[in-house]
């Protein structure tokens, strides 16, 4: 079962908070079809939020097709995203990356600046606008390796992170949320 965790400094809504949790259990196949996600009531005693804040974050997860609602039952996931299991070795690679970026001195705000700036580059965003870099044009080469720029063994000493930069469109980082970015109206 998910234990969802609030980070109420992050500028994030609450309930994004738990979509985006239940979100990456799915795809790193912690959550499966048929597991059922832990009660509201449970939720507000581990978390100290309010119920409603939880019953919106699963309804948005069921018009997102995740899950259903079974009266009486609770909710249950409905399908999986899971490309890449929590035993991947590309998870064992990126481990080793973030010992290598403590190692050499990078906190998580680091890490996490660097990281976005990477993924920036090489994936799209929710709307399916490429990412910053790419749209202007400064890409990284990958070469005929595969691997890009910022391949954890080319870790150097830790500098400071360049904020990760909106996309061409002008509208907010996707990694952004806030209530107005996610229909809600209050």
């Amino acid at each position: 079962m998910v234990e969802y965790r609030i980070d109420r400094h992050s500028g994030v809504a609450t309930y994004v908070q738990i979509v985006q949790q239940t979100k990456q259990a799915l795809r790193l196949g912690m959550l499966r079809p048929g597991d059922k996600l832990p009660t509201a009531r449970e939720v507000v005693e581990a978390t100290a939020i309010n119920p409603n804040t939880v019953l919106k974050a699963y309804r948005e997860l069921e018009r997102d097709g995740l899950v259903e609602a079974r009266r009486g039952l609770g909710t249950f996931i409905r399908r999986a995203l899971s490309t890449a299991p929590a035993d991947s070795p590309l998870r064992t690679e990126l481990d080793e990356w973030a010992d290598r970026a403590r190692a050499a001195g990078l906190d998580r705000d680091d890490v996490t600046a660097l990281f976005t700036a990477v993924l920036d580059e090489h994936f799209t965003d929710d709307r399916g606008e490429p990412g910053a870099a790419r749209t202007s044009g400064t890409r990284g080469s990958s070469g005929a390796s595969g691997t890009s720029r910022t391949h954890p063994d080319n870790l150097a000493e830790p500098t400071a992170p360049t904020a990760p930069t909106a996309p061409a469109s002008g509208r907010p980082h996707p990694t952004t949320h806030d209530k107005h970015s996610q229909g809600d109206p209050s």
